[in-house]
Parts: C-alpha cells; sequence; structure tokens
C-alpha cells in the first residue's frame, strides 16, 4: 500500500520521525517508511511491523507510529502498543477520517479519535495535538502527562 503524503518534508517535523533514538512503524504505507527512513540518515533506522504480526516485536521503542483504519482488533494492538512504548516514549496513530471518500475502510467502520482516547486514557497516555498526513488521514499524538515536544 502506498498512499501521497500531504506536505513530507513538514511532516517529518510535525509527526517528530526524526526525534526518537528507537523509532517503529506498524502497518505505515511505503511512502511513510521512506520518508522516515530519509529523516533518519544519523539514526537506527525505523523497523516496522504489520499490524498482523505486531504481537512478534518485543523490544521497547521510544516513538511508535500505528497505521489503523478499522475499529475491528484495533483495542488489541492499541494494547500492545502501549506495552512496547517507553515510559517517555509518544504514541502517533494515524486513522481515515470518517466524513471522506478515499480510504478502504467503511466510515461506519473507521476508527476515530474518540475511540483512541477513550482506549489510550486507560493506560494513562492523554491526547496532545493532531496531524493531518493525507487528505484523507489524521494522526494524534498520545503521551504520559506532562507531554513532551
Amino acid at each position: 500500500m502506498d498512499i501521497a503524503l500531504r506536505n513530507p518534508a513538514e511532516l517529518i517535523l510535525r509527526l517528530e520521525l526524526a526525534a526518537p533514538a528507537r523509532l517503529l512503524l506498524v502497518g505505515a504505507p511505503e511512502s511513510l517508511v521512506s520518508l522516515a527512513r530519509s529523516a533518519r540518515k544519523d539514526l537506527a533506522p525505523p523497523q516496522t511491523a504489520e499490524a498482523e504480526a505486531f504481537r512478534s516485536v518485543k523490544e521497547d521503542f521510544d516513538g511508535i507510529l500505528l497505521w489503523r483504519e478499522e475499529r475491528p482488533g484495533s483495542e488489541a494492538l492499541l494494547r500492545q502498543a502501549v506495552k512496547r512504548l517507553a515510559s517517555t516514549g509518544a504514541l502517533w496513530v494515524v486513522v481515515a477520517l470518517r466524513k471522506v471518500i478515499g480510504p478502504k475502510t467503511p466510515g461506519a467502520h473507521r476508527l476515530d479519535r474518540e475511540d483512541l482516547v477513550e482506549a489510550l486514557q486507560k493506560a494513562g497516555l492523554g491526547l496532545d495535538r493532531e496531524v493531518r498526513v493525507t487528505p484523507w488521514h489524521v494522526a494524534y499524538r498520545f503521551a504520559q502527562p506532562p507531554y513532551s515536544p
């Protein structure tokens, strides 16, 4: 799956792709993986995993970006992401917007902001910002309070 990203140079900064020492991209399209690799020339390259193989990831990460459109199965993926997130790390979750046409998942089955806030609040993570990634997708950043840049 490859998706056209919105303002790639700006996304590097806004999604903090060069900030974490260890970065994991889960289910991300190739365009985002390539962007993260190019942003991390002096750092370890990002590790990648498909959503179906996320359970096999055993290390902890300072930054995790989870690309997830559909609601079914998301709760287990979010729990796994929280387990693999370092205590000072940030979790980005990219979801498809509900009222747009383009993503493969029908609007009624899409994961949304309220779902994420509810699920991640239980783990002590709070929503501190959002970034538009494509015309159809938005990323939400969750971290332990107080939030760090």
